[in-house]
């Protein structure tokens, strides 16, 4: 499928996010280690929250997870201290990302997990049983979600979890975000000091737990404002939290340089409320940024940017080379396509500095990666008529996002390849 998207002159709209895949996620394996017998609500309905909803009611022997990293992960764990066999897979792709930190770390603990392929990469046969916990270490370079599967479990653990992060510590957003859901559950979990957190053997307690909405879909709004750069737009989002816990909230803050103003409707900084984004003057003339908090954000920023005709230099892209696609080389290659010359340096940054070359226009390919799509569509206000390969990849985390584009008036036309 190929979908032709073209832009309109103006953005009037109000649009209702899909719930936080990243909280829904984690209060899901969460609350099943709590036993509880009902899910959290305002669950997101993308596609990677839904395999573990689907994993957790079924209780299947072999579990799909297609091309859910995170819930690849955290089942991983979350099998490990349930009692059953199973067998954990997912797509081809799936099956070559890395899972070997995670599993040498709850085999030292005393997982029993078997690769069923490739050492160290799935599938995996895991036989769940007690285990006692104790002290493990973990490179905090990598992969943040195998630092969040491993706090989960801490709890149920009989001896707790004493884990000790080694080297530098990327995406802490995301390690907080999982100890505050922890906490919500009535877990006693804390950072002991700078690069160790301890789990106590606590449980969890179940409980009614409310999802907030996504401030990763929304930097998909916020970029069109930026790019669009239009005073007369207005965009209105709904069931953000000011004060949220979300690693990429911090976004609102980035885009104010580049000229997207947010506005909350109350006051009130915990609770879901409606953010009303407009266009304001922006003069900054470069983009200079860590995103090792914000990995996910990159895309997003590197065609804003690029959009804006602003000048680039991203750091802290290290996990990106293992996420669903190979997102550095993705960036470089399908940006050239639009006649922008990224390039890459010392594997975790990425640079544009004005350079440009012949756009090709061809389709623009999403690599079974749900965020290319996403950012990419936003260049059809600079480059009307852009086409998108594979545009249903968005189901991953946000399966309403053509239908809430159409709504803001983009005109989508499916292509036969």
């Amino acid at each position: 499928m190929i979908y032709k998207i073209t832009a309109p002159k103006h953005i009037k709209t109000s649009i209702k996010l899909p719930a936080s895949k990243s909280i829904s996620n984690r209060a899901l394996v969460i609350s099943a280690l709590a036993g509880a017998k009902k899910m959290p609500d305002n669950l997101s309905n993308c596609d990677d929250t839904d395999v573990i909803v689907k994993a957790l009611r079924d209780n299947p022997y072999e579990i799909d997870i297609k091309a859910a990293g995170t819930a690849m992960r955290f089942m991983t764990a979350y099998l490990s201290v349930t009692p059953g066999e199973h067998i954990l897979t997912g797509t081809e792709r799936m099956k070559h990302r890395p899972i070997k930190v995670l599993v040498d770390a709850l085999r030292y603990l005393g997982a029993n997990i078997e690769y069923l392929g490739e050492e160290g990469f799935p599938p995996l046969k895991i036989k769940g049983k007690a285990l006692k916990g104790g002290r493990v270490e973990i490179p905090g370079n990598v992969s943040s979600q195998y630092i969040s599967a491993l706090l989960m479990i801490g709890p149920v653990l009989k001896g707790g979890l004493e884990l000790q992060l080694t080297g530098d510590i990327i995406s802490r957003p995301y390690i907080d975000l999982t100890l505050h859901t922890m906490h919500d559950y009535g877990a006693k979990v804390e950072w002991s000091d700078v690069k160790t957190i301890v789990a106590e053997p606590s449980g969890y307690r179940e409980r009614q737990f409310l999802i907030e909405n996504d401030w990763s879909a929304a930097s998909y709004w916020y970029e069109m404002m930026a790019i669009m750069g239009d005073f007369m737009s207005e965009v209105k989002l709904s069931g953000l939290i000011d004060a949220s816990r979300q690693g990429d909230s911090g976004l609102r803050y980035l885009f104010s340089m580049l000229g997207v103003k947010t506005s909350f409707k109350d006051d009130i900084k915990t609770e879901p409320t409606e953010v009303t984004l407009k266009v304001m003057l922006s003069m900054l003339p470069k983009l200079d940024f860590d995103f090792s908090g914000q990995p996910d954000l990159t895309q997003t920023f590197a065609v804003t940017c690029a959009m804006m005709n602003m000048p680039f230099h991203f750091t802290g892209l290290s996990t990106l080379r293992i996420k669903e696609t190979d997102r550095i080389e993705a960036i470089e290659k399908e940006m050239r396509k639009l006649g922008y010359v990224v390039k890459d340096a010392n594997d975790s940054e990425l640079i544009w500095d004005g350079e440009l070359c012949e756009p090709t226009m061809e389709p623009i390919d999403t690599y079974e990666d749900h965020r290319m799509a996403m950012a990419f569509a936003a260049a059809a206000i600079k480059f009307p008529g852009l086409m998108i390969n594979n545009p249903e990849v968005v189901t991953k985390s946000y399966p309403d996002f053509w239908e809430h584009m159409k709504q803001a008036g983009f005109t989508i036309e499916e292509i036969d390849n």
